[in-house]
């Protein structure tokens, strides 16, 4: 039974990615382009890329949470409006938000396939306690 992309989406986001190493296998297909537009101007990743940069993630975080405010669905298009949150190897004892997403992935062959992606890091002027409530959809 093939599942629905937004379900696609939502379990790869809930999955434990510093922890499993077959979520990339799971979620992301072979062919995977990633367009990342972030404060550092247009990133474009390929699936190898996406494996190397979880790699650092899991070098550089003791724990890693995805917040997800929005996630809707339209065919084979998911869109994600959602938050990291880390503890640092470090300072294992506080977690700090330090990018919000908003992503539109199209889903193919049961895989995130191709993604656009921007992001921004957190700062101070964030108002997360009422910019960032979860919507139901």
């Amino acid at each position: 039974m093939n599942k629905s992309a937004k379900q696609i989406v939502g379990q790869f986001f809930s999955s434990d990615i510093l922890n499993d190493d077959s979520v990339l296998t799971t979620y992301f297909h072979k062919d995977l382009e990633l367009i990342w537009n972030s404060s550092d101007g247009l990133t474009i990743m390929n699936y190898d890329d996406l494996t190397e940069f979880f790699s650092e993630i899991k070098r550089t975080y003791n724990d890693l949470r995805i917040e997800v405010s929005h996630l809707l669905e339209d065919e084979n298009y998911v869109t994600t409006r959602y938050k990291y949150y880390v503890k640092t190897i470090e300072n294992p004892d506080e977690e700090l938000g330090i990018s919000h997403f908003i992503t539109i992935w199209e889903i193919k062959d049961n895989k995130m396939y191709r993604g656009y992606q921007v992001s921004q890091p957190v700062t101070d002027l964030d108002d997360t306690t009422e910019s960032y409530h979860k919507v139901k959809v």
